[in-house]
């Protein structure tokens, strides 16, 4: 379903390039002709936003069912550190795609966004320098962005994905722990590809529902010299984050917030991409409630922030 997903992302993205133009000047009325003239450009672009959510979520559900049933242990674990890097790369479209419509929410949004990572000793600002182009978000933010969007991350993501898929060919289904394997494997051609049509039908039904009763809106172009409009959030797969700086304060032990934030988080990211090496356990066919118990706590974690983040 990710895949799907990520495929309508490609065919939607490439019909809605042909009329945009990156530049502040006109990216935005851009989108709005796209919206209001182009014929059916409404329901591309509704479909481009949708299949965005719906792919980070099919996304996390993977991940998280590929964790819970230890499917990452040997011998999978390029598969896994492939997914992490997946993973990654997802979030990336999320970000550099937020800019493109340059109105007030994701201007101030990217705004708020590039300013986190700054923080970060040594890689903090040559990152943001390298995503902004500029000391603020202006036209060379906006060509960045979609120079990333749609060449430099599409190369990379297609890449690492054949990768993925290459590795899923050689090795198999994983079978949960402790489960006996009794039944015959059942073959790519044409059982299991016909369930996967069957499955992407279904997927398209639901996003084809989603963009036609509830299309994406455009907001006000953005005034680069107005204050922030109040209540500004981010998408629901950056809540998490958004939420714990917000918790954290501002100093912790004379340590900057923001910075403990990044640190906290760059580490853990490095352990989720380790944990096949960690969990010895299901390396050894044996079960491991201890990492159950972490992925369970990180999933209730995840939804918390996300409902606080929509409620509060």
């Amino acid at each position: 379903m990710t895949l799907f997903f990520f495929c309508v992302q490609i065919v939607t993205g490439i019909l809605l390039s042909l009329y945009y133009q990156p530049t502040p000047e006109h990216a935005y009325e851009s989108i709005r002709t796209i919206v209001n003239d182009t014929p059916h450009g409404w329901l591309v672009r509704s479909l481009h936003a949708w299949s965005a959510h719906l792919m980070v979520g099919m996304l996390f559900v993977h991940m998280f069912s590929v964790f819970l049933l230890k499917a990452y242990r040997k011998p999978r674990e390029l598969m896994w550190l492939s997914g992490v890097a997946l993973l990654l790369l997802v979030l990336g479209f999320g970000f550099t795609g937020y800019l493109l419509p340059w109105d007030t929410k994701a201007y101030f949004a990217t705004l708020i966004g590039t300013e986190v990572p700054k923080s970060v000793p040594l890689l903090g600002r040559w990152g943001v320098t390298l995503i902004k182009g500029a000391e603020y978000v202006g036209e060379e933010t906006l060509t960045r962005m979609y120079s990333f969007h749609v060449i430099v991350l599409p190369l990379i993501a297609c890449v690492v994905i054949a990768f993925h898929l290459l590795l899923n060919q050689f090795s198999g289904v994983s079978v949960p722990v402790g489960t006996p394997v009794t039944k015959k494997p059942v073959p790519f051609f044409p059982d299991f590809a016909y369930r996967d049509l069957m499955a992407w039908l279904a997927g398209f039904a639901v996003l084809l529902i989603l963009a036609t009763l509830m299309p994406k809106e455009l907001g006000e172009k953005a005034d680069p010299m107005a204050s922030a409009p109040p209540g500004m959030k981010p998408e629901w797969f950056f809540l998490p984050l958004y939420q714990t700086l917000r918790m954290v304060p501002a100093t912790v032990l004379g340590i900057d917030g923001e910075l403990l934030v990044n640190a906290v988080l760059g580490i853990l990211i490095g352990l989720w991409a380790l944990i096949p090496f960690i969990d010895r356990n299901s390396a050894r066919g044996l079960k491991s409630p201890l990492f159950t118990a972490i992925g369970i706590l990180l999933i209730a974690y995840i939804a918390g922030t996300i409902l606080a983040g929509y409620f509060t």
